[in-house]
């Protein structure tokens, strides 16, 4: 198939067709109405393949972890569509089951099949993090969950619009089970709005190129994306790596939740197999499988980063997840945290193929979004829902170190700055800085976590956390150390105080002038501490990265004796 085209032009139509799926972020960043979409760009659009469902090409604005969970929402759309074997042109479902779709309750998507001279071709589809979706708790990251119907209102596939004109009894249902009808309103508009822009585009390409042409440079970036993955699959050793990190819990009962993995390599070929991680819990930690083969993809993503984003990278590898697994888990089960366990699911792909190649991995990253909802009604009874994730420290690498207050690695998207924050919701920042000494030692030391120290300026209100992190610190590699864990205090009138489970607690009752505070997560190191250099420790004390002490501690006096 890839020689039914020529490189040059399939480079041009590549550029086009990303471009495509990049307008359609940008169009709905900006016209969100809340801030996890509009700042964060919890989000992601792109195109799929008309008959499998598979990724063609997703925008790279998005969040890298939808372009293998948006390929089983696509299947799931087809599949509902050829059991009532009604789908026409101008039709959109949207759903946010997370079972079908993968990730949690919160992402809605919306597919739409796009036909060409009255013919499917492909399908467009976006997905987006709504501000709320019902369920008991504002924001919906209910760590204590035991059933996705306490985590959000579940709506399975259903037509949004038939043939161009919208359900507006499912708009009616949508809007009455959120607490913020008009951050759902306008969140959805905005989606519609880059679905919409998105067919007009595609009209635009297959009018100047043709709908075969298009279509074999498709096919071709598929095969050639398979090609690549194979040729650097080719250049490791052959071999079986195996590594383990533990969950605190899972919010419900105080248990270490084991995920472990073991990476094969034989030839152009990989295997990922996660038997003996933990099965399935009572408590939101839990992901469904399209969650977990999508994350396996994201970790690949980040060990050969110049592999395009697409179906035909996954083509040579074997994601095998156990039944009853905790990554493999069925409805009703909760899994509104999915995003604590696809860290640590990357954290242990990156600790095996560090025995196979180190110079590929960074260190384990902070490993937790701790996902802080704050709400509460204002003085003249509107309801307010400050939702948000927060940053850490990112792990070393073979030539530098770790980033400091970085993004989860799941995801491309932003910390919503703390301007934004205050002027949408009665709090105030007492505290957005680095955290000292938490970065992981190394040759390359990690980046260093963050402290945020968050006061309530309305009457009263409720927060809720639910993090990771807690009790088993972000690991090193190749010698290097681990970064500081995680440590979340609330304060009420009595003083501070630290959840039971470490990481994870509902109901913090809060009143004007008390205050909610995040330590994050450093990075790992990478290499062995005594091969840093001691102008580069010198430097960190300077800039207060490290005290004296732990600089001393960690990597003895020699700094002392150098200019920063």
């Amino acid at each position: 198939m890839t020689g039914d085209i020529d490189p040059i032009t399939l480079a041009v139509l590549a550029g086009r067709m990303e471009q495509i799926a990049d307008e359609m972020d940008a169009t709905l960043f900006r016209a969100a109405f809340n801030p996890i979409i509009a700042e964060a760009h919890d989000a992601s659009h792109g195109l799929y393949h008309a008959t499998s469902g598979d990724t063609l090409v997703q925008g790279r604005s998005g969040l890298p972890i939808f372009v293998g969970v948006m390929s089983f929402a696509v299947k799931a759309v087809i599949e509902k569509a050829a059991e009532a074997g009604d789908l026409a042109d101008g039709d959109i479902y949207i759903f946010n089951d997370a079972h079908m779709g993968g990730t949690h309750l919160s992402d809605m998507r919306l597919v739409r099949p796009y036909f060409h001279d009255g013919e499917l071709f492909c399908y467009l589809a976006s997905v987006g993090h709504w501000h709320d979706v019902g369920g008991a708790v504002p924001g919906n990251y209910n760590p204590s969950a035991t059933e996705a119907f306490q985590e959000a209102f579940v709506l399975p596939p259903v037509k949004l619009a038939r043939a161009g004109a919208l359900q507006q009894d499912i708009i009616d249902i949508l809007l009455r089970n959120t607490r913020l009808p008009q951050s759902a309103m306008g969140d959805l508009n905005g989606q519609l709005g880059a679905l919409d822009l998105g067919v007009k585009r595609l009209d635009a390409l297959l009018a100047e190129y043709g709908a075969k042409t298009v279509k074999a440079a498709l096919d071709a970036l598929q095969d050639r994306a398979e090609a690549l993955m194979r040729a650097e699959l080719a250049e490791l050793p052959d071999g079986r790596w195996e590594a383990d990190d533990f969950l605190d819990n899972d919010g419900i009962t105080d248990t270490a939740l084991p995920i472990r993995v073991a990476l094969e390599i034989s030839g152009d070929r990989m295997v990922l197999d996660f038997a003996g991680s933990a099965t399935v819990t009572a408590g939101p930690v839990n992901i469904a499988l399209p969650t977990a083969v999508a994350t396996a993809y994201v970790a690949i993503k980040h060990i050969f980063p110049d592999l395009p984003a697409n179906a035909g990278v996954m083509r040579p590898i074997d994601v095998r997840v156990p039944d009853g697994s905790l990554l493999s888990a069925e409805f009703p089960a909760p899994v509104g945290g999915y995003t604590e366990t696809i860290l640590r699911m990357i954290d242990v792909i990156f600790s095996a193929a560090a025995q196979a190649a180190p110079e590929r991995v960074v260190a384990n990253a902070y490993g937790t979004i701790n996902a802080l909802s704050i709400a509460g009604k204002r003085a003249n009874g509107q309801r307010w829902v400050m939702f948000s994730f927060y940053g850490g420290g990112h792990g070393g690498s073979d030539d530098c170190d770790g980033l400091n207050h970085g993004n989860a690695p799941i995801s491309t998207a932003t910390i919503p700055p703390m301007e934004i924050l205050e002027a949408a919701y009665p709090v105030m920042f007492r505290q957005w800085a680095l955290r000292p000494d938490s970065a992981g030692a190394g040759q390359h030391r990690g980046g260093l976590g963050a402290v945020y120290e968050i006061e309530l300026l309305e009457e009263k209100a409720e927060a809720f956390l639910f993090g990771e992190r807690g009790r088993f610190a972000p690991r090193g590699v190749a010698g290097g150390g681990e970064g500081a864990m995680n440590v979340f205090h609330y304060q009420q009138d009595d003083g501070w105080h630290e959840p039971p489970l470490a990481s994870k607690m509902l109901g913090i009752k809060l009143t004007r002038g008390q205050a909610v505070r995040l330590e994050t997560p450093g990075g790992g190191g990478y290499g062995t501490p005594g091969a840093r250099s001691p102008e580069a420790v010198a430097r960190d004390v300077a800039l207060g990265y490290l005290t004296a002490e732990t600089a001393t501690e960690t990597y003895g006096p020699g700094w002392q004796e150098v200019d920063p």
